[in-house]
């Protein structure tokens, strides 16, 4: 499943990207974790990533992550589908002053999946429709600086 899920997470240079705490290049792994493990493992990869790519800041990393997680969001073997979505809302509410441009491609990565979170929020799962209706709201109304038009 990895293969298909995570499709291209090979050919991204998370050793040359960062997050909160250093290097990315343990994201990959965590990512897998997140896809793969049983409820508990799958909770506490994202858990870790909460931390490394959205809930102090958002980073390089952040931008790469994005499209994986919302591959993760739909994927209906992944255990902590919810969990996902509220971390792709917790990306879309924090920020990096010092790396605008960072901040910018972040959000956007979470703006432009926007029929996603539309459509995630139709899902069977209770808990993944609740976290995407909370998304498509915070993606409806999001208008920090970085993302406003130049």
């Amino acid at each position: 499943m990895v293969g298909t899920v995570l499709k291209g997470m090979s050919r991204v240079r998370w050793h040359d990207l960062t997050h909160a705490y250093g290097s990315a290049a343990d994201v990959p792994g965590q990512l897998s974790r997140v896809a793969l493990g049983d409820a508990r493992t799958s909770a506490s990869a994202l858990c870790d990533l909460g931390l490394w790519l959205g809930e102090l800041a958002v980073f390089d990393a952040t931008v790469e992550a994005v499209p994986f997680l919302w591959d993760l969001a739909v994927t209906d073997s992944v255990n902590s589908r919810s969990g996902v979505v509220e971390l792709l809302q917790t990306i879309l509410e924090h920020a990096n002053p010092p790396q605008i441009d960072v901040q910018r491609a972040a959000h956007r990565a979470v703006l432009d999946g926007r029929s996603t979170a539309d459509m995630l929020a139709c899902d069977e799962d209770a808990a993944v429709r609740a976290a995407a209706a909370n998304l498509v709201t915070a993606i409806g109304s999001h208008v920090c600086e970085s993302c406003r038009p130049a």
